[in-house]
């Protein structure tokens, strides 16, 4: 079982200007395929875009969704590798990568591959949230510990520390996250 990544965000969305129109389409259909519960017509969709823009980070994005819904997470893997690659300063895609790295069973990897990105997404609440969770999943509670401190600093309307509070993964630590601050 995969968590969704908590408030993903689609951190390319104003680049789709940049798509020509009718691979923009495209992607909105397979959007549209993937809200329907059919990652097959998805994966249809995506198969139609332009090959001069397969690598573009919005069709990237849409293909690890896609590829998520199939729970093909070497595809995610490699999929969340190349968006990385190609706009490392997106957060979303050292989330999903995290997250793939976790359904694969590595959370270890998972808290490591955003740990060393902290630095560059420190002031991001919903970054170092993922930090606390998949450092309770690879079993490094004080970390987790640390690391929601920070993220409940950071978030000034408490809706973190509410969805703290009921996420399977922080589930190891339900009894302390009401203490915290």
């Amino acid at each position: 079982m995969t968590t969704p990544v908590p408030l993903c965000f689609h951190p390319v969305k104003a680049m789709s200007s940049i798509l020509p129109n009718e691979d923009t389409h495209r992607l909105q259909a397979a959007e549209g395929w993937l809200e329907l519960g059919n990652h097959l017509e998805a994966h249809e969709e995506l198969k139609r875009i332009s090959p001069s823009y397969r690598l573009h980070p919005d069709v990237l994005e849409m293909r690890w969704r896609v590829s998520e819904a199939a729970k093909n997470w070497e595809k995610c893997l490699e999929l969340a590798e190349t968006l990385t690659d190609a706009v490392p300063r997106c957060m979303s895609g050292w989330l999903k990568l995290a997250s793939t790295l976790h359904a694969m069973g590595q959370s270890e990897d998972a808290c490591q591959a955003l740990v060393d990105f902290v630095d560059d997404f420190a002031e991001s609440p919903i970054f170092l949230y993922n930090v606390a969770c998949y450092s309770c999943q690879a079993g490094l509670l004080q970390d987790a510990v640390t690391w929601l401190e920070e993220v409940f600093k950071l978030d000034e309307k408490g809706e973190l520390k509410r969805l703290a509070l009921h996420d399977p993964m922080l589930e190891p630590l339900r009894k302390r996250i009401g203490d915290l601050k």
